[in-house]
């Protein structure tokens, strides 16, 4: 469907992109539908037949609903209690995890009221329960015998008791103390022996927190002010970025040698014993950023010193995605949109998994306790949702890429930028909705088809880990790598596919097959344009990241608290990486988009009469310049006329 292939003969007839619209992959649009229904019916499925009010009210470990009459459960004790006064789930020991079955160890009960202050004795347990009519012990010790019972050390929470409180809408008591959730850290963190380590790790987060919050707010200002740039310099941007990633590797690797050198002379008897591992810890962790920070920068020299040559089309490239920016300006905030969508998705998606799990009927477990199940072919439920989960993000993901593509495609095959839809944005939102949303679900398909085998083995080696032989390990590790690049390799022809789809409105088939041959055809310019493109706006990700870290170091290491602040500075530089990848990766695919119409614009049209280029005229000069620099090469320069070939011959071959 749609109009000409991109591999029709020029010859035949003037090709002309976007000339028809036609619905692509319909059968794949009614699946996705279908599927879709299935995720709904799930939904109403674990609603109807689950309890929302264990979901929102919580229930205690004997199947009690909190704040309302129960139901009596046949052999399951203390169990059909009138619990109208106890609106609250109260853990005897919240900070008790189980993370293989992901829930907290501890009994549950329904209370009236949560602690809001610690309570250290079991006479200040007996007090609350006086006072508040909240028993924070089970059900079969009275409050009068807190203190008298022998069994109060297993019927009681844990000592000291927390101050909590209520979690909104879901009337669990949760502790407020940070020190309970830093056993939650230590948890998680499993290759760290030492607590000690961990401890002063922690530690050091929570002195700066200020700082890292700070940090990170210049970390989205510096990429809102690349963005900018990007827009109004894009011409001398390659150079800007060039210049001053060589400079920020050079300055912030010597700043690093620089502190290491200070620190290791100053002397070790005036730093009292408390502080002296710290001191030994910051030292070492100098040393290391400093020979990381050499070798990043020998690398990154030798990249740029081969990669030289190779900027002249990458800045004329630039430049046209600058004008796209200036033309369409809504292509900054396409991420925002993708990321609320996103959330809203997830959102729904925990939402019925919550209500998933309080779907079955009760069955008591070894420790006597009550846990609800569902039993049967519905049990398989769990296996669609999550497929759900990865083919709906990832329709999402490429519908954004979609999006883009067809504003982008728009802008450059409209000769006259005047006649430019109002919102070119909204009119390829407008098309995707209409013709290609076939095409989107077909790809997302084939993207989750490769990431659930990954994340089956991914589960497969974590819960085999240790107890597998080396030869199992290493099958498992390699099949996870080429599932990972096999996923990357499809992304990448997926993007280019859904160029084609706005191009020539083919089907997905037909249009990964044409950009594959398209990006065949043109192999060295995949290497020079889309290469040096992406590793350009990598730089600009660096700089963002150097500079932050640069900052992150300087206020670190001048602190009056002297704690460790390698994983403070490792969170900055982290949340840094994520907040320009989000803005640049717009452009970064902009300039994708860019590198594709290019292609096939130098492959159909040759600037003769009645086969004009579509391309920008500094695209154009750059073609010209091509021409000519391959003439004076064909006379001597064998080298520089076997790279600037396959442009040469793409325009001609038109």
């Amino acid at each position: 469907g749609g109009c000409c292939s991109l591999l029709t003969s020029s010859s035949k007839r003037e090709w002309k992109p976007l000339e028809d619209r036609s619905c692509t992959d319909i059968p794949w649009l009614l699946l996705f539908i279908l599927f879709c229904i299935g995720m709904g019916f799930i939904c109403g499925f674990s609603i109807a037949t689950g309890a929302a009010a264990r979901l929102v009210s919580g229930y205690d470990s004997y199947g009690n609903i909190c704040g309302q009459k129960n139901t009596k459960l046949e052999a399951i004790p203390n169990s059909g209690m009138d619990h109208t006064q106890r609106k609250y789930v109260f853990f005897l020991d919240p900070c008790n995890l189980d993370l293989i079955n992901r829930k907290i160890k501890s009994v549950a009960l329904c209370v009236a009221a949560c602690p809001r202050q610690e309570l250290k004795t079991l006479s200040d347990v007996q007090k609350f329960a006086e006072m508040n009519g909240s028993a924070l012990c089970s059900y079969n010790l009275k409050p009068s015998e807190y203190t008298t019972s022998s069994k109060s050390s297993v019927l009681c929470p844990k000592l000291p008791v927390p101050a909590s409180a209520p979690i909104p809408f879901f009337h669990r008591c949760a502790p407020v103390n940070i020190s309970c959730y830093a056993k939650f850290a230590e948890a998680l963190i499993t290759f760290v022996s030492d607590n000690s380590v961990l401890h002063r790790l922690i530690s050091g987060v929570m002195t700066n927190k200020e700082i890292i919050l700070g940090l990170c707010l210049l970390s989205l200002v510096l990429s809102m002010i690349l963005m900018v740039i990007i827009r109004y310099i894009s011409r001398v941007l390659v150079w800007i970025l060039t210049i001053l990633v060589i400079l920020g590797a050079l300055g912030g690797t010597g700043v690093l040698w620089w502190l290491y050198a200070k620190q290791r002379r100053y002397p070790k008897e005036t730093v009292i014993p408390e502080q002296l591992q710290i001191a030994e810890d910051n030292l070492r962790a100098l040393l290391i950023y400093a020979i990381s920070a050499t070798v990043f920068t020998v690398i990154l020299f030798l990249i740029m010193l081969v990669m030289r040559k190779r900027v002249a089309l990458t800045i004329a490239l630039f430049h046209v995605a600058g004008k796209v920016f200036i033309h369409l300006p809504l292509l900054v905030f396409q991420p925002f949109w993708t990321f609320f969508a996103l959330v809203l998705f997830w959102v729904y998606w925990i939402m019925t998994l919550l209500f998933l799990g309080t779907t079955g009927s009760a069955v008591q477990n070894e420790q006597g306790f009550v846990e609800f199940k569902i039993s049967g072919p519905l049990q398989y439920m769990w296996w669609y949702h999550v497929v759900g989960l990865i083919w709906i993000s990832e329709f999402i993901l490429a519908c954004q890429q979609m999006t883009v593509a067809g504003a982008v495609v728009t802008y450059y095959f409209t000769r006259d930028k005047r006649n430019l839809p109002f919102t070119p944005i909204l009119a390829s939102v407008n098309r995707l909705i209409r013709y290609h949303l076939g095409t989107v679900a077909k790809g997302s398909f084939i993207i989750t088809l490769v990431k659930i085998p990954r994340m089956i083995l991914m589960y497969i080696h974590s819960q085999l880990k240790g107890k597998e032989n080396a030869c199992a390990r290493c099958v498992l590790k390699s099949c996870i790598c080429c599932l990972w690049c096999l996923e990357k390799c499809l992304n990448y022809l997926n993007q280019n596919a859904y160029t084609a789809t706005a191009i020539n409105s083919t089907n997905f088939c037909t249009s990964a097959k044409d950009a594959f041959v398209i990006l065949v055809e043109n192999a060295l310019r995949v290497a020079t344009i889309n290469t040096v493109g992406d590793f350009m706006l990598f730089l600009g990700k660096v700089l963002i990241v150097c500079s932050t870290g640069l900052a992150g170091i300087m206020l670190l290491n001048y602190q009056q608290d002297y704690t460790v602040w390698v994983l403070p500075l490792i969170i900055v530089c982290l949340f840094a990486f994520l907040v320009a990848h989000c803005f640049l990766s717009i452009y970064e695919m902009v300039v994708d988009v860019l590198f594709l119409c290019f292609a096939i614009d130098t492959k159909y049209n040759d600037g003769s009469p009645g086969r004009e280029f579509y391309m920008d005229k500094v695209l154009m000069e750059f073609v010209e310049n091509s021409r000519k620099a391959m003439k004076e090469a064909g006379k001597g320069g064998v080298a520089d006329a076997r790279e600037l070939k396959p442009m040469a011959s793409g325009a001609s071959s038109a």
